[in-house]
């Protein structure tokens, strides 16, 4: 009998996949890896995972501490000035669209979420990244699509990082356990219910049509 999944992944899970996000993220680090299971997804179903996490990735949709940790860290960030103009992409750094190789600047990057503090860099058949700039660092959310231990694909979530000197460094120390112990889990419970929920009602979809 197989034992339960364990969302969180080694960094090798991560490096030893063939991702066209290493070609221009080589400064930056693998801060975490994270697993999310998708029941009955295949290899050409990562475009559909994409969806469903936007429709359900809204604020509304997310768990009371998850709202009062982000509410917290946007208020603190209003106070110190580590969101301010100039700090992010454009301003304190470049955007990773630039370092991008031609195909993938001519691949699209993805549509921008309402809300989301990140913005696209490419999205492709089987990967997407988007990025996130402010005082404290640059940092890049990389989704990946994979085959499972179970035989069913699933979604692979990497967090890479580049820290602004010491305040970056500090704070990534700082949030560590509140991701891991409170954002992570609670994300991997919203994102994993929209997909089942998803299939539900695709299959009834299904069923009706016939």
């Amino acid at each position: 009998m197989r034992g339960p999944v364990m969302p969180r992944r080694a960094q090798a899970d991560h490096t030893e996949q063939p991702w066209r996000v290493h070609e221009f993220t080589r400064d930056f680090r693998v801060e975490d890896v994270w697993s999310f299971r998708a029941p009955g997804a295949g290899p050409d179903d990562f475009p559909r995972m994409l969806a469903v996490i936007r429709a359900a990735d809204g604020p509304q949709e997310q768990s009371w501490p998850v709202r009062f940790l982000f509410a917290v860290r946007w208020k603190l960030g209003a106070l110190l000035g580590w969101d301010g103009p100039g700090a992010g992409t454009g301003g304190r750094v470049a955007s990773l669209r630039e370092r991008l190789p031609e195909d993938l600047r001519d691949a699209s990057p993805g549509p921008d979420e309402e809300g989301s503090p990140f913005t696209p860099v490419y999205e492709l058949h089987t990967e997407s990244a988007r990025e996130l700039a402010n005082r404290t660092v640059h940092t890049v959310m990389h989704l990946g699509w994979v085959p499972g231990a179970s035989g069913d694909h699933e979604l692979r979530m990497t967090v890479l990082v580049k820290p602004n000197g010491w305040l970056g460094r500090l704070y990534m120390a700082g949030i560590a356990p509140f991701r891991h112990l409170v954002v992570y889990p609670a994300l991997t419970r919203q994102w994993e219910q929209a997909w089942r929920d998803r299939g539900v009602i695709a299959g009834h979809g299904g069923e009706s049509a016939r």
